[in-house]
């Protein structure tokens, strides 16, 4: 019973380290998806904005017969697909539906090109031997626009000479309790004319409309990172706050456990001593 009693208490004292990480790390998660949200509440408006004046552009090239390469399927063959992921796991199901997805999108797309943010996307992708073309592990905790401005220019890189279109797949922030998965084509870009009066365009209209096709999608991009690292740490902070009350439970079972087994022990104690002591009187 004594050694049944000490297993009992291993375990208490086990499951109370595992809860000071795991509350630790919700309480960390809870800081950082405070902080994601305010840049992704910033980054959604500033694309909005970047759509709607590279509609405008659009709607004057339209009129007088001027297009760009990047808003016209690529010159080869190929799609590329732009794999926002995490570099640490305990996640719940982010890296999972995810690679879901991936899966899904390589079976629709045979021969697909993969950029891969994240090590967890890195992993996945080189233990199913898809083609990786650009890796990028640890290469950013936070969105900000100069690694944004890397992938843009990677991407351009394969685009339009290499590839004919680019997806994106990555986790959509919706709300605290809602976040899923998205595949969204990033090139050619799709954007609608959107005449909106008179323009004075400076310098000449092919290269305002390169630089607005640019920062659209840089802005783009922007967002996407934000999005997924809002999801991330929002997803984190959920399996945190589960692993924290799961172990509450159990160390509310163990602690009565334990003190079932005391009980037990002390029950027979005071039994074996009044037996000790009935067995004196007798031979007395």
């Amino acid at each position: 019973m004594a050694k049944k009693t000490r297993q009992i208490l291993r375990r208490i004292r086990n499951v109370r380290h595992v809860r000071q990480i795991t509350h630790a790390m919700y309480t960390i998660a809870s800081t950082q998806v405070i902080q994601r949200k305010k840049a992704l509440l910033s980054a959604r408006p500033f694309g909005e904005r970047a759509r709607e004046a590279l509609g405008s552009v659009l709607a004057i090239a339209g009129t007088r017969g001027i297009s760009h390469p990047l808003f016209t399927p690529g010159q080869g063959e190929r799609t590329g697909v732009l794999v926002i992921s995490s570099d640490r796991g305990l996640c719940g199901r982010y890296n999972i539906e995810i690679n879901q997805a991936v899966t899904r999108f390589a079976e629709e797309h045979p021969g697909a090109v993969f950029l891969a943010v994240g090590e967890k996307a890195v992993r996945f992708l080189r233990r199913r031997r898809f083609h990786i073309r650009r890796e990028y592990v640890r290469a950013y905790e936070r969105p900000n626009l100069g690694f944004a401005r890397l992938l843009l220019e990677d991407i351009l890189e394969l685009f339009p000479g290499e590839l004919r279109e680019v997806y994106v797949i990555y986790t959509r922030f919706i709300g605290e309790l809602i976040q899923r998965v998205r595949i969204e084509k990033l090139l050619p870009i799709e954007v609608e004319a959107a005449p909106v009066g008179e323009l004075i365009l400076e310098p000449e209209l092919p290269f305002v409309l390169e630089k607005a096709a640019r920062i659209y999608l840089l802005g783009e991009i922007y967002r996407l990172l934000a999005e997924a690292k809002a999801s991330e740490h929002t997803m984190r902070r959920q399996a945190m706050k589960a692993a924290t009350d799961n172990a509450d439970e159990l160390l509310e079972k163990l602690t009565l456990l334990y003190n079932k087994a005391r009980q037990q022990g002390i029950t027979r104690e005071i039994l074996d001593i009044m037996g000790g002591a009935e067995a004196l009187r007798e031979e007395e």
